[in-house]
């Protein structure tokens, strides 16, 4: 990284730099595993890179099908270029499958596909553990106004939209995804943050007697192992459809 750049912020799998263009920042991919909350933690060689390439893709889609998002260009193999934001510090969850934590606080059974995509929204903080957030509470802790949340739900569903019907034509089931908004300099609400195997669950279609088989962080979480390996099949199949 050029030394010019200086670093704003380290999360748990990206570092945000600085870049000459104050309107802009550098975002580095690492190779970090964590999850429960940084409870589990690992290194996995190429997993940023693999993170950057399907996340630069996938923002790629969204803005040819005209949803507003951070996203420039790459920089390198694990760096891309994005418009500064404003975090907003909230987790927008979509959910079409019952699986995790769903499951845990409700009586849906794993695997029960949801008569509607279901949006659960949890506050962006580590030290409450990320609770969910109620419309009431985002609006009495001023976090965004009721008209900004309302347009963060759309576009939340416009993505799903999008990325069910992409993902489908890739053979992957769009289980779950987590997304992050944030205001540029102009107060425009964008989405942030990335789009990869580390915040959606991917179910493999081309399985048999509807076999479970993760393509996502759940191989990390559950200990199943070959998580470079499927994050591999998802880059080789998105570049093969694209």
């Amino acid at each position: 990284m050029n030394n010019k750049c200086e670093l704003i912020y380290e999360g748990k799998a990206k570092k945000v730099f600085s870049h000459e263009d104050v309107d802009k920042v550098i975002i580095e991919f690492k190779d970090d595993a964590t999850a429960f909350n940084s409870l589990k933690k690992a290194r996995f060689e190429g997993k940023g890179k693999l993170n950057c390439q399907i996340s630069a893709k996938i923002f790629e889609l969204l803005i040819n099908r005209n949803i507003p998002t951070h996203f420039l260009e790459l920089k390198n193999e694990n760096t891309m270029i994005a418009k500064k934001i404003r975090v907003i510090p909230l987790e927008i969850v979509l959910r079409n499958i019952a699986y995790g934590s769903l499951c845990k606080q409700t009586t849906f059974k794993l695997g029960t596909t949801l008569a509607k995509p279901l949006i659960d929204i949890y506050l962006k903080n580590d030290e409450l553990n990320d609770p969910l957030i109620t419309k009431d509470r985002i609006e009495l802790l001023n976090i965004v106004s009721a008209k900004d949340l309302d347009s963060i739900i759309d576009l939340t569903l416009e993505i799903n939209r999008i990325l069910q019907k992409f993902f489908k034509n890739i053979k992957l089931q769009l289980v779950d995804f987590k997304l992050e908004f944030g205001y540029d300099l102009k107060n425009n609400i964008l989405l942030g943050d990335e789009i990869s195997p580390d915040n959606c669950r991917l179910w493999d279609l081309n399985q048999k007697n509807d076999t479970i088989v993760s393509l996502d962080k759940d191989r990390f979480r559950n200990d199943l192992g070959g998580l470079i390996e499927a994050y591999s099949e998802i880059n080789r199949r998105i570049n093969d459809f694209i």
